[in-house]
């Protein structure tokens, strides 16, 4: 995927100049006269024998360049239509898949039930699993529309990484968000208010959206669909299609297609203050 040049041999003419000492000595006098006149420190001192023509060729690390993204393409391209099924939970895993086209849900059974893990966009990395060694699936990915993912077995993958540095940090980076984003979903879980568990969600997908923008405002604009949010809190559509409706009522958020803008996100984070305490008096009811 990477393109490395073929280190280049010396020239013959400069290895018989650096191995011949009788040929070194005439090509000497030249080089000297032609050079300017530069101060001795001793007029006994002799003539400077040139050094070997530098010869970077031979020595240097060839340059390594981005990786071509439609080579990647052509090379490792696994297309895919609405309702593919990627792998299923507990197939062993042997590829690491990146998305580049399209979206993708992965699924997880709890005690009989399928339960969403979230919904993956161009750019996320998945199946990262192949990346243990024969480790299987931790959840069956689907495909929600046509699309394409880059399919990368540990070597490859490997020397993706191992070559490239952007690459590299840029997987970091999301393994760094999935750990965010499961330690979101706990927190969201222990809740029992169902608002609660919305509007929860929706705090921390505007104060990422600030902290991505480097917005100064009080407000956050972000896109995610009903099924996204759902994935998010752990409930049905439907039930987070209705809270998404109150807070509407109530002027906290706005719905513009998939996107969603929190005006005031204070008075947002007042109103899952007052959502805490509401559930705590129920509890002592």
């Amino acid at each position: 995927m990477t393109s490395s040049s073929e280190g280049d041999g010396v020239a013959p003419d400069a290895e018989r100049d650096a191995s011949s000492p009788s040929d070194a000595e005439p090509a000497a006098l030249p080089a000297a006269a032609a050079a300017p006149a530069r101060p001795r420190s001793s007029p006994a001192a002799a003539p400077e024998t040139p050094e070997a023509p530098d010869e970077p060729s031979a020595r240097a690390e060839p340059a390594e360049s981005a990786p071509d993204p439609e080579r990647l393409r052509a090379r490792f391209g696994r297309p895919f239509e609405a309702g593919d099924v990627i792998f299923r939970e507990g197939e062993p895993g042997t590829e690491a898949y990146l998305l580049e086209e399209g979206r993708i849900r992965l699924i997880k059974k709890v005690r009989g039930a399928e339960r969403s893990l979230m919904v993956l966009k161009p750019g996320d990395l998945f199946g990262e699993s192949a990346l243990l060694g024969g480790a299987a699936r931790w959840s069956t990915a689907i495909a929600l529309s046509r699309g394409v993912a880059l399919a990368l077995d540990q070597g490859t993958l490997q020397n993706l990484v191992e070559r490239n540095p952007a690459v590299a940090l840029r997987i970091i980076k999301q393994l760094v968000g999935r750990l965010r984003d499961a330690e979101d979903q706990i927190e969201i879980m222990m809740l029992t208010d169902t608002q609660s568990k919305v509007v929860n969600a929706l705090l921390k997908l505007a104060q990422q959206s600030r902290a991505a923008s480097g917005a100064s405002s009080n407000g956050a604009s972000f896109a995610i669909s009903p099924m996204e949010l759902s994935t998010r809190v752990g409930l049905d559509v439907d039930t987070v299609k209705r809270a998404v409706q109150q807070l509407r009522e109530g002027q906290y958020l706005r719905v513009a297609d998939e996107r969603l803008e929190i005006p005031d996100i204070e008075a947002l984070r007042r109103l899952f203050g007052l959502l805490g305490l509401k559930d705590e008096i129920r509890g002592e009811q």
